[in-house]
């Protein structure tokens, strides 16, 4: 009973720690939410002006193949990339943890210093790497007397985008898996080495196991920010406008029907289906391994 009531009166306290929270939430996610949900219901006329049309915006953006264009790009970046970031960060995690990496304190700076740079400032500086007469890249073929491919052309621009990414992000999923291979008890690795266990036996048996909840972390939040792909493909964009069209991803689509063409209704019924079939994936991809992870 004196339980019951100490819990009565602390759930006050709780709720008033959590206003703060609720309120920010409230004002930067449901109400811009709601607020896109609801336009979305509306076409802008020229004649007739603002008219409720229902789901006509989202039947029309089922059949756009422009938006259809835009994910299938998106989900190939994310098929192609996400893996390889993923796959070089995990490789890097374990061999910092083996402690037999000389310089393994300056690798992880190294490495996450590119986490720290914005990522305009990223697509800028690789952008002017990857310039095929005045850039490093152009620089180091010419001296070598070899053609300097076309980072920036429409066959490796998706390519182009990805480096960027990986580069950007490979020192941030490297410190996840770091985390979770410290939380690792040693008296774990001191039963191993008494059934005589080496190096190669603690990594596949007992890491890469233990790392198996920060991969999951770490593959939702690559999903959706692979699904939510702007910054990048933005910029470089304004090197190559040929390559990068106005519709490349679906956010460049939402941003320019908005900000550029005037359709602010449509652009939002795009944002809210992007927005739904990225929960989607992200579930997909969550619900997956959580089955995998009872299965073995």
């Amino acid at each position: 009973m004196t339980r019951l009531s100490a819990k009565t009166r602390a759930t006050p306290t709780a709720y008033l720690f959590l206003t703060p929270f609720i309120v920010v939430f409230a004002i930067s996610v449901v109400v811009p939410l709601g607020y896109a949900l609801w336009i979305s219901f509306f076409r802008k006329q020229m004649i007739g002006g603002t008219v409720f049309v229902g789901f006509g915006n989202y039947l029309r953006a089922l059949g756009d193949t422009l938006l259809h264009d835009a994910v299938l790009r998106v989900v190939v970046f994310l098929l192609l990339q996400v893996p390889i970031m993923l796959g070089v960060a995990m490789f890097v995690a374990l061999a910092i943890d083996s402690g037999r990496l000389a310089g393994s304190r300056i690798v992880r700076i190294g490495l996450f210093l590119p986490y720290a740079v914005p990522a305009v400032v990223a697509a800028l500086m690789w952008g002017y790497i990857f310039g095929g007469q005045f850039g490093l890249a152009g620089q180091l073929f010419g001296s070598l007397g070899m053609p300097t491919p076309d980072f920036l052309g429409p066959n490796l621009m998706l390519m182009s985008v990805g480096n960027v990414v990986t580069w950007s992000f490979v020192g941030y999923n490297m410190l996840i898996f770091y985390a979770a291979l410290r939380s690792i008890p040693t008296d774990i690795y001191e039963a191993a080495a008494i059934d005589g266990a080496n190096e190669w036996h603690k990594a596949w048996f007992i890491k890469l196991p233990a790392l198996r909840p920060a991969l999951v972390l770490a593959l939702i939040f690559s999903v959706i920010g692979s699904l939510q792909l702007f910054n990048e493909p933005s910029i470089l964009g304004q090197l190559r406008p040929s390559v990068v069209t106005t519709s490349w991803t679906p956010n460049l689509y939402a941003y320019n029907l908005s900000f550029t063409g005037g359709q602010i209704n449509y652009a939002a019924a795009v944002a809210m289906l992007l927005g739904g079939f990225t929960v989607v994936v992200a579930y997909v991809v969550q619900l997956g391994a959580m089955k995998r992870g009872r299965l073995l």
